[in-house]
């Protein structure tokens, strides 16, 4: 493993804490300038977040009504009562994004797997860059301000669903997260940098408890007038 990479684990607890874990849960609130331009309302209610560590899986409730929740895997999404039934699913869900653009509307599917697959990435991060198939190297390192972040860049299998198959993550001196950089495949392909602060530690894993994304300009820094999503995560547990 790369040294980088080995120093980043154990800042954030540890790759055998990880793999000790079997479930991550955490209370996330949502808002920001995004679903506004797919057509959708976002209130400011917290809903709770579920994840498999070592697999990609995923669910969040509430989703719609209250007894409602969703089911993610990169090859399925799925909106379900408490009893089992199904309100609505979408097999292969990725291909339902073709000629999407920034503004296209989504519907609640489009909703349920973006967040899904997004989630789990933020909640698992940096413990699934050893993943099988997950490929990573330090690049030249960015200057921010008088500060000098040490960069990870990460291609993902196409077995993992997420923003885009190459991302760029930026590590301070403790090798704690500061951003993260992507492209949203899903929304033709926009660039996106988050902001990430506020870390907090649960049950031995570290991470961050704010996310901030915003558009990426071509000088490769966030435009901060254009919050695009933002993410505060709370109560989080690894069982």
């Amino acid at each position: 493993m790369d040294d980088l990479l080995a120093g980043v684990i154990e800042a954030h607890g540890g790759l055998d804490r990880w793999r000790s874990v079997t479930l991550g849960e955490a209370t996330i609130v949502t808002g920001g300038s995004l679903w506004g331009l797919k057509g959708l309302i976002q209130d400011p209610n917290p809903r709770r977040m579920t994840v498999s560590p070592h697999q990609e899986r995923a669910s969040l409730k509430p989703f719609g009504d209250p007894d409602w929740h969703t089911e993610f895997t990169p090859e399925r999404i799925a909106i379900v009562r408490d009893d089992g039934s199904i309100v609505s699913e979408r097999i292969h869900p990725r291909a339902a994004f073709a000629g999407h653009g920034l503004d296209t509307p989504w519907d609640p599917l489009h909703r349920a797997y973006f967040n899904g697959y997004a989630l789990w990435t933020y909640l698992t991060t940096p413990f699934l860059f050893a993943m099988e198939g997950v490929r990573v190297q330090e690049v030249e390192p960015w200057a921010e301000g008088s500060s000098i972040w040490r960069v990870l860049r990460v291609e993902f299998p196409d077995s993992i669903a997420t923003h885009s198959r190459v991302q760029d993550f930026y590590f301070g001196d403790d090798l704690s997260l500061r951003r993260h950089d992507y492209t949203v495949d899903v929304a033709g392909g926009f660039a996106a940098a988050q902001i990430v602060h506020d870390y907090i530690e649960a049950d031995g894993i570290r991470l961050p408890s704010k996310r901030r994304a915003y558009l990426r300009g071509p000088d490769h820094r966030p435009d901060l007038d254009v919050l695009l999503v933002s993410i505060d995560i709370s109560d989080v547990r690894f069982t």
